[in-house]
């Protein structure tokens, strides 16, 4: 009894603020795709001949190839047709821009294990003293950068190549074994590689969530769909203190004091700014003038991509269709050099 009311007790205690909660659904997708990741490496590992025993290739690691999936979302806005070689890549694009039409940059928040790491990053940049907040002069024109990036990725995807060009990229062997080379990259990283990835690092410890507000085409995207979310933060002036409290706790360095209605599409929908209020009801998730929990963003988040999922599953377009034998031999040709 007396371990059931202490459970109890930590259990209300993770779900009481919005910065508990985020952490605690965050930490639990990382370990997610730090197991899925696991499990790929062993697959292929027994795909390149270099262990004996199989391990079913996992689906959900196609999350980490967007350019794929974007070109999957072409061809299905095109012909009507579901990428068959990577579907599960699509299917959690197509989740992830749902979440941000209906729950602002849900994933962001709670999904993304890069969003988790560059939170623990600059955690770690304000215990050591160095956290630093770009002026807004700087800030708006690095904000820039990403959709630059987006830019490039969308028209090179949409618009520089034809359909046909787009189906035989999708079919090739390329990119059929690209979460293979993506592992690789990890695995054996170049002097290059390990020079951005260090310097990403140290700018994510000095300027908080550099590579989320400033460089990432992904949340770019999902930011032009949460334009149109319903869902926003509201404050109000008349309780408002001017503490300036919820600004300092917004991930994404978005002036919550000086705004009626945070509708940007910077917001990732996380409620800290919520949490951080010493005001009761001054600020609030609302969906036009309706209150809503601050719990609602990750519930419905989790909803989607669950749904999605279970959708996915049902209608065969979740796991790639290809034979084992022939998997094996395309997944054993970057080992050779292919």
């Amino acid at each position: 009894m007396l371990l059931s009311c202490r459970a109890m007790k930590i259990i209300h205690k993770l779900f009481r603020t919005p910065a508990a909660l985020r952490g605690l659904v965050q930490a639990a997708f990382t370990l997610f795709c730090l197991y899925v990741g696991w499990t790929f490496f062993w697959f292929v590992s027994w795909a390149r001949g270099a262990s004996p025993d199989f391990v079913p290739r996992p689906p959900a690691v196609e999350a980490f190839l967007p350019i794929s999936a974007l070109m999957g979302l072409k061809r299905l806005v095109m012909t009507g047709q579901w990428d068959p070689v990577h579907p599960a890549g699509l299917a959690i694009l197509v989740a992830a821009l749902v979440m941000s039409w209906l729950f602002r940059k849900g994933f962001c928040a709670y999904v993304c294990p890069v969003g988790f790491i560059s939170g623990l990053l600059e955690k770690l940049g304000r215990r050591i003293g160095l956290a630093r907040t770009p002026p807004r002069w700087l800030a708006v024109p690095l904000h820039g950068l990403k959709y630059l990036l987006l830019g490039f990725f969308l028209y090179t995807t949409f618009f520089g190549m034809s359909l046909f060009a787009a189906e035989r990229f999708m079919r090739s062997s390329y990119n059929i074994t690209a979460d293979a080379r993506m592992l690789d990259f990890f695995l054996h990283p170049s002097a290059a590689a390990l020079t951005v990835l260090g310097a990403l690092l140290v700018l994510c410890i000095v300027w908080r969530n550099f590579w989320c507000r400033f460089l990432c085409p992904y949340g770019a995207l999902l930011g032009l769909a949460a334009f149109f979310s319903p869902l926003g933060v509201r404050r109000d002036p008349a309780t408002c203190v001017d503490c300036g409290r919820c600004s300092q706790a917004c991930p994404m360095g978005i002036p919550v004091h000086e705004r009626i209605s945070v509708g940007s599409p910077e917001c990732i929908g996380c409620a800290e700014c919520v949490g951080a209020c010493p005001v009761p009801d001054c600020l609030n998730v609302s969906a036009g003038r309706r209150r809503l929990p601050f719990w609602i963003v990750v519930a419905g988040c989790v909803a989607v991509l669950l749904g999605v999922w279970i959708v996915a599953r049902v209608t065969g377009h979740w796991d790639a269709a290809m034979p084992q034998d022939m998997l094996r031999r395309m997944y054993s040709m970057p080992a050779a050099g292919f």
